[in-house]
């Protein structure tokens, strides 16, 4: 005879606050929340949801009303979207009347909304919701903090992470305000640099007598090297099919691309022009600057002056002349970026101030 498979309670490690300042509504809450298994805390304002917050950094997830004495929900979701360190999902309650006050609520950075009174298979899955979207994002995480490892493997100068991240975002950012044949947006050149990171993870799979080799590599050698942007793409794109993370398809394209040139002599697939995603041409050029301005086991920091004489080389051959432009529009805050995280090297302190 089988046994009988019974479901169980879906627990997160998130926490859940429930806000509304009718007693019973809230004891209501309470009663689903924690029928689902999750740890519930509560509070009848947003004033008192707001202290609570602070002080529980576990708080992920918060079910607000929004019409509501010392605090409405309007000002809270506010105060948590501008202190917020890590995502918090928010949904909010409203009734049948209220339909303008909903657009008003997802406006100010609500993500859901519950008409009352809440029914629990409703709840549940709007919380659901909410902790899919939350898990992915811990899983994005520790696949950066993978990418942190990997540049430890690779021992390259500490900051080189952080550094490409600043580049590119100055680039993104200028090309999407003066490039329009590029069709940029905001998000996407955000997404851009918060994905630099991940642009050498396959280099985990280079042998050690290669990956930190003082000299000129051999042919062999070298080609072994090249197949750190195929690893690292595959790896990633893998992940993204499985998590269904937007924003690891980027990521796959700037580490799989981010060797490709110009004019096709790059590698793995000698893609030219338009065919490199435009993600890839942003990396090429900050992980060329910063690859030269840095110290390296096999080279000493080139100055500023000398890398872009050889940036201007390269517009149109190694470099997407667009991006080129974008570099030369905004040397003085390339250069602000390369002197602070030089200082910090210099000194340690001056890290921590």
């Amino acid at each position: 005879m089988k046994e009988q498979l019974v479901s169980a309670p879906y627990h997160s490690k998130f926490s859940v606050l429930v806000v509304d300042d009718d007693p019973a509504q809230l004891m209501l809450l309470r009663m689903l929340v924690e029928q689902q298994g999750h740890k519930v805390l509560s509070a009848k304002n947003g004033m008192e949801a707001l202290d609570i917050f602070r002080i529980h950094s576990d708080i992920r997830l918060v079910v607000t009303d929004l019409e509501m004495p010392t605090m409405d929900g309007f000002e809270l979701i506010r105060r948590i979207r501008q202190e917020q360190t890590r995502y918090i999902y928010l949904i909010v309650l409203t009734s049948n009347e209220e339909k303008d006050s909903v657009v008003h609520a997802l406006n100010e950075g609500a993500d859901d909304f519950l008409t009352k009174p809440a029914l629990n298979e409703e709840l549940e899955l709007r919380i659901k919701s909410g902790i899919r979207l939350l898990q992915l994002e811990s899983q994005d995480e520790l696949i950066l903090s993978l990418a942190k490892l990997a540049e430890y493997r690779s021992e390259e100068t500490g900051y080189h992470l952080e550094r490409v991240q600043c580049y590119t975002g100055l680039l993104g950012r200028d090309l999407e305000a003066n490039c329009s044949e590029l069709s940029l947006t905001v998000p996407f050149v955000d997404e851009i640099a918060l994905v630099t990171p991940l642009h050498d993870i396959g280099k985990v799979a280079i042998p050690d007598n290669i990956l930190h080799k003082p000299g000129r590599l051999t042919v062999e050698e070298f080609e072994i090297m090249k197949t750190h942007s195929v690893i690292g793409g595959k790896m990633l794109l893998d992940i993204h099919s499985r998590t269904g993370s937007h924003y690891l398809k980027t990521a796959s394209d700037v580490a799989m691309f981010h060797h490709e040139k110009y004019n096709g002599k790059g590698y793995p697939q000698g893609l030219a022009g338009d065919e490199i995603p435009i993600s890839a041409r942003i990396m090429a050029l900050a992980d060329i600057y910063d690859a030269m301005t840095s110290v390296r086991c096999y080279k000493d920091a080139y100055p500023h002056e000398k890398v872009r004489e050889i940036i201007l080389q390269e517009r149109g051959e190694h470099l997407d002349p667009l991006v080129v432009d974008s570099f030369l529009r905004q040397e003085h805050e390339w250069l602000t970026v390369k002197d602070h995280y030089q200082a910090m090297e210099e000194d340690p302190l001056h890290s921590a101030e």
